[in-house]
């Protein structure tokens, strides 16, 4: 097969800004059938020709039936076998652009959504790392905001709060993450704001520490700090206005944050478990309507403008079974969870505060921090 015809790149910015945009265009994913299952661009269209691609031949591609009257964007791995066809599905006439970078590059791309609460003293913003799900959160009160778990560039937060008239006064983590480099010391840099984390020895730089029960205003709304351990001995709840539940990895949607990265060992992760099983029975008893937003999804975010949330009511429905005994949950999740990949290096820039420059290798990767 002929390879050398002139092919057109696509870089992930313009296909978040064409998504974004609702712009006609077919995402066609050519990976494999497991990386496709692991993580995808919703919506995209899966042909699994990756292996074909590889060894010389056309495969399913030939016969590949897509609409004509839109570009094409072929998604790999890492960007080279989705040039090979770009160049095939050109020769067939379709405007074929390949995504630089693949699915790596993808990792940084975001969305986001407004989240629908009933306070009118309070606006929260979800920001979406669709190639990652990662949830950040910027809220706004009275012309004060602040961000939650900030995981995308900062660039993306100032724009936000600008936009509305909102200065950014505090930045807040719920814990140390390890799925992703943090963002939060550098935006709190970049804006003069309050850099706010749960009481721990784990990081080496400064930060204004939070402990249980601690109240933080923000215009007319308040965030009330509620420890609960189990994914990480630190990890933090934040309660705003006790309308709204910024969870974390404690709890999300549909799953509960796993027990056990960086325990010593097995005991340890036990006592994590037995410790996470205490919290959320800790969150149980809270209003039944609260909304609860997660630092994660386990699933790819649309460009559909709803945000990753649900009522607490809805999320007992199934924790309720979770939580019949401590040793039952305790051995639901301590079984096996693959690792997330490179979470140590993670883990250890978060701890020092340290941003590269470049953490699209870093990141790159299906989350992995939720037990469902």
């Amino acid at each position: 097969m002929s390879t050398d015809k002139d092919t057109t790149t696509l870089d992930a910015d313009t296909l978040r800004d064409w998504l974004d945009a609702h712009k006609p265009v077919t995402v066609l994913d050519i990976r494999t059938d497991d990386d496709y299952v692991q993580w995808a661009i919703p919506g995209s269209v899966h042909i699994n020709a990756y292996e074909s691609l590889r060894n010389g031949q056309v495969g399913a591609l030939a016969k590949a039936n897509l609409p004509q009257d839109r570009p094409v964007v072929i998604i790999c791995n890492a960007g080279r076998v989705s040039r090979t066809a770009a160049a095939l599905l050109a020769e067939r006439g379709f405007d074929a652009r390949w995504l630089a970078g693949g699915m790596k590059a993808w990792t940084l791309a975001w969305n986001t959504s407004r989240v629908p609460v009933d306070d009118p003293s309070i606006d929260i913003i979800q920001v979406r790392r669709t190639g990652k799900g990662c949830l950040s959160y910027v809220l706004g009160s009275d012309e004060q905001a602040a961000v939650v778990d900030p995981s995308v560039s900062t660039e993306v937060y100032l724009a936000i709060a600008r936009e509305r008239g909102w200065s950014i006064r505090f930045v807040l983590e719920t814990h140390v993450h390890a799925d992703h480099v943090s963002r939060a010391r550098a935006l709190a840099q970049r804006v003069g704001a309050t850099l706010l984390m749960p009481k721990q020895e784990r990081v080496t730089f400064a930060f204004k520490p939070l402990a249980d029960e601690d109240v933080v205003s923000i215009g007319k709304a308040s965030l009330t700090a509620l420890h609960t351990p189990g994914h990480t001995n630190e990890s933090m709840c934040f309660l705003l206005n006790g309308s709204v539940l910024f969870t974390g990895d404690t709890l999300f949607t549909n799953g509960v944050g796993r027990p056990d990265l960086h325990a010593a060992d097995v005991d340890a992760t036990r006592r994590r478990a037995a410790s996470l099983y205490a919290s959320l029975n800790r969150l149980r008893r809270l209003s039944p309507k609260l909304v609860v937003l997660p630092a994660h999804t386990s699933e790819p975010t649309a460009f559909d403008g709803r945000a990753v949330a649900a009522p607490l009511k809805e999320i007992d429905a199934w924790l309720n079974g979770w939580l019949t005994s401590e040793s039952t949950f305790v051995d639901r999740v301590t079984s096996h969870v693959p690792t997330p990949p490179n979470f140590a290096r993670i883990v250890s820039l978060n701890e020092s505060g340290e941003l590269p420059d470049d953490t699209t290798e870093l990141e790159a990767g299906a989350n992995r921090c939720a037990v469902r």
